[in-house]
């Protein structure tokens, strides 16, 4: 897929609202949905597009209290648009760096129909399977050089969850300041079955979606993890 033609809209700290106001945070995080042209290419529409998402701001003005630091790889909460709506071949391309043109993209080490069987896992329980809030999200550099698999024994232990490949790319396509050298970080809550963990990283000056084995650190690829999920409050 062609890189979008517009410029990437900027996600700096001087962007961001001050002090953390949650509904003008949903907004843009909104915003930047309609920017990189995912009404359009869900088929959706605008008004469809945003009837989809609208319930949650309700579930979003409620985290006043949140911590959020995007600067230092923690956010508030993160929308979700889950593969449902838009596949995960569509939604990496229209990621960059903090500060960059270059899309991001999928590794060729996905073979032939391997991405779509990264899916959730059952430990992870989304809660709407096409749109919801990641709360209290953190990229886990502290994991940086630890083995996936007991960093992820560890996430579990703490009573947070880790991220799935979805819920990554929405956090650096809200906030492409959380991916950046030696802070780049694993999706643990997406799997196949088998021994690999998918992951985001740089490369060719652009977010790269590929995969390591569980069993093998890197000292650049820490553990995402968030506190939480949430959907739409329910509709009497």
């Amino acid at each position: 897929m062609a890189a979008p033609s517009h410029p990437a809209p900027s996600h700096s700290a001087a962007s961001m609202p001050d002090p953390f106001d949650p509904a003008a945070e949903f907004d843009r995080q909104v915003h930047t949905l309609v920017e990189r042209g995912y009404p359009e290419a869900s088929g959706l529409g605008d008004k469809k597009f945003a009837a989809l998402l609208a319930p949650l701001r309700d579930t979003a003005v409620t985290m006043k209290d949140t911590a959020h630091a995007p600067d230092t790889g923690r956010v508030g909460f993160v929308l979700v648009v889950t593969r449902e709506v838009l596949p995960v071949q569509e939604t990496m391309p229209r990621t960059t760096l903090d500060g960059g043109r270059l899309p991001g993209f999928v590794d060729r080490s996905f073979e032939p129909g391997a991405l779509e069987r990264f899916v959730a896992t059952e430990e992870t329980e989304l809660p709407d399977p096409k749109a919801y809030l990641l709360v209290g999200a953190e990229r886990g550099e502290e994991f940086c050089g630890a083995v996936p698999s007991d960093a992820m024994a560890t996430v579990t232990e703490r009573g947070r969850t880790l991220l799935t490949i979805e819920e990554g790319i929405a956090l650096i396509t809200h906030f492409p300041q959380v991916l950046v050298k030696n802070k780049c970080f694993s999706l643990g809550g997406s799997r196949s079955g088998d021994r690999r963990v998918p992951a985001l990283w740089i490369s060719q000056k652009a977010p790269k979606l590929g995969w390591c084995w569980q069993g093998n650190p890197h000292t650049w690829l820490g553990m995402a993890s968030a506190s939480g999920r949430r959907a739409a409050p329910a509709r009497s």
